[in-house]
């Protein structure tokens, strides 16, 4: 651990700052899906399409992506605690401000500094995990956070449909922007000894060597390649799930939204069982195992299975995800413990990437050789994907 990383470590003990950055992961997830139940309401109010109104979570999560580069090697720079505090609070007034915009785009430009707030604050929590827990219990570690920002985006977008319904989306943003800077707050009691401690100067050439450690260490190109992938094949399955139970006869969007909520169980699931799991299988068996279970479901998927089935499927298929992504993590945290916030936010840069583009190969395949087909690919691809990264990820050394 090098100083500045000490540094950051100096809030108060190991377990209740991990808990602390747990609810700032789990707060700063509730506002990335928190919009979709309630778009038509916002369009109906906004006079716009809800083709429209959809733009708005779509400028989240690109400006989520498109700032991971820059928000990771500030972390390095002038501290993780420091930046992560930043913004949230950008995370929680834009939500409030949201609240009282009167117009599309103001309320996009709200969005778009949503996008940029949580885009500090996950990745630059997972990398701050990194610099507190020793490389044997990272896992374990990391897997509370992603259960964190999990159960945030399965409440946010749940809770912000029944708000919703009774008083209005309007107070779904108000509501989040509350408790957004309420996990400031615990940020900044929790990491107050720290913050204190005055930092060294910004040096862009700390920058330029971070980047370079990084790329050097062969296990970078594996990792940002795996995430990339599987944000393709897995991530960019979701927005066609809807589509498919209409194929099937179920129109309802409640429906669609209990089968999708289900990979976030999955994910839960995940979390509980890592610490009984990993002794057991081991990083690679891990990675291994997870890929078979991801690439089996969606093969079912491709079968067109009736509803209550795929939310079994799409529970599986969290599941066996963070078997493969959680492992991953572990390696990319260990890409560059200088510059560990960098590393980390390009991981989500690359992963947010694949999930761009994944709907874009989904819609080609599906219009070209049909959901069964194109389901078979998709996991057969994840097989070989993870059979490769257990291959060539190398165990890092326990610093």
């Amino acid at each position: 651990m090098t100083s500045s990383q000490g540094d950051e470590a100096q809030g108060g003990s190991g377990l209740s700052i991990l808990t602390v950055i747990a609810l700032c992961t789990f707060t700063a997830s509730l506002s990335t899906r928190s919009l979709d139940p309630v778009l038509p309401e916002i369009a109906s109010e906004l006079s716009i399409t809800v083709a429209t109104a959809a733009g708005l979570s779509a400028g989240t999560a690109l400006t989520f992506a498109l700032v991971q580069p820059v928000l990771g090697a500030t972390a390095d720079m002038i501290g993780k605690a420091r930046l992560m505090l930043v913004c949230l609070v950008i995370l929680g007034v834009a939500n409030i401000v949201g609240a009282f915009a009167n117009s599309y785009s103001l309320l996009l430009m709200t969005r778009i500094l949503c996008g940029l707030g949580a885009g500090g604050t996950f990745p630059v929590a997972m990398s701050l995990t990194g610099d507190l827990v020793p490389l044997q219990g990272r896992q374990l570690a990391l897997s509370r956070n992603l259960a964190g920002s999990m159960s945030g985006s399965l409440l946010g977008a749940s809770l912000s449909g029944v708000i919703g319904d009774f008083i209005g989306w309007r107070a779904v943003l108000i509501l989040l922007g509350v408790l957004v800077l309420a996990g400031a707050a615990l940020v900044l009691t929790g990491f107050r000894r720290s913050m204190a401690v005055p930092r060294h100067p910004v040096e862009l050439s700390a920058l330029r060597k971070g980047y370079a450690e990084i790329f050097s260490n062969p296990n970078a190109a594996v990792c940002y390649s795996a995430v990339f992938v599987e944000g393709i094949c897995i991530l960019g399955l979701f927005p066609y799930l809807a589509a498919f139970l209409v194929e099937l006869g179920e129109p309802r969007p409640s429906i669609a939204g209990v089968v999708i909520a289900g990979f976030a169980i999955g994910g839960l699931f995940y979390t509980l069982s890592v610490s009984r799991l990993l002794p057991k299988l081991g990083v690679h068996a891990m990675m291994v195992s997870g890929a078979v279970l991801v690439a089996s479901q969606l093969a079912i998927i491709g079968l067109g299975p009736p509803w209550q089935a795929q939310l079994i499927n799409l529970v599986l298929m969290g599941w066996g995800f963070y078997m493969l992504h959680g492992s991953i993590q572990v390696f990319a945290t260990e890409l560059s413990p200088r510059a560990r916030a960098t590393a980390f936010s390009l991981h989500s840069f690359f992963f947010f990437l694949g999930q761009s583009a994944g709907p874009l190969l989904y819609g080609f395949l599906l219009s070209r050789i049909g959901k069964a087909s194109t389901l078979l690919v998709t996991a057969s691809a994840v097989i070989i994907l993870g059979v490769v990264v257990a291959r060539l990820l190398n165990q890092p050394r326990p610093r």
